[in-house]
């Protein structure tokens, strides 16, 4: 199994960059997030590889970091999403932004992902939204879900307001974990609201 491959950009597509190692031109697909970061042709690289065999193929996928890929894995142990489902999904969110996406149960975040329908995106959170704490995610991963009526509905005033889900979710814990378990919900929305300010 390849789990790391270093060379030099060779050529990159849509999907996929060729990555020139040592002479031998590897195929790798990638995420859009990962490929818009790629370097000029010639250039060096380094990806994460998760290597997928199937009877009729051996397929490549890079990723930029460890938080990517991890959630690459995450994201295909979900019926219904293959591999390419999943590049789209990670495309159009960030780690980060996923994690807050399926705390927060915003399936409407992760349905603007190519291929992802409400049912779809119900089903990831579904199947995902126990596991995400066991997932490096950085400051997403250590984020409380608010589960007390106060946050619950502070969450709901700030998406009444025309905020995200996961957007309102992520100023909600934040604001929480400033001002304690007793924090009031009035405290709560205008502590959140400066967070969605920043």
């Amino acid at each position: 199994m390849i789990a790391m491959l270093a060379g030099q950009v060779d050529q990159v597509a849509a999907d996929s960059v060729v990555l020139d190692v040592n002479g031998v031109g590897y195929l790798v697909f990638g995420s859009s997030r990962t490929l818009a970061r790629l370097p000029g042709r010639g250039e060096p690289l380094r990806l994460l590889i998760e290597t997928h065999v199937r009877e009729d193929h051996i397929h490549l996928y890079g990723f930029a970091d460890e938080a990517e890929r991890d959630w690459f894995r995450m994201l295909t142990t979900v019926q219904g999403v293959g591999a390419r489902l999943a590049l789209a999904v990670l495309g159009a969110l960030a780690p980060e932004a996923l994690a807050r996406a399926i705390m927060a149960q915003d399936k409407a975040a992760l349905a603007r992902a190519d291929g992802v329908g409400p049912k779809l995106a119900q089903r990831i959170v579904n199947e995902l939204k126990d596991k995400v704490g066991g997932i490096v995610l950085g400051p997403a991963a250590s984020a409380p879900a608010p589960s007390d009526v106060a946050a619950s509905d502070a969450i709901s005033a700030l998406v009444n307001l025309g905020y995200q889900r996961s957007d309102a979710f992520g100023a909600v814990s934040a604001a929480a974990r400033r001002l304690g378990p007793a924090a009031r919900l009035d405290a709560l929305i205008k502590a959140g609201l400066r967070e969605l300010g920043r």
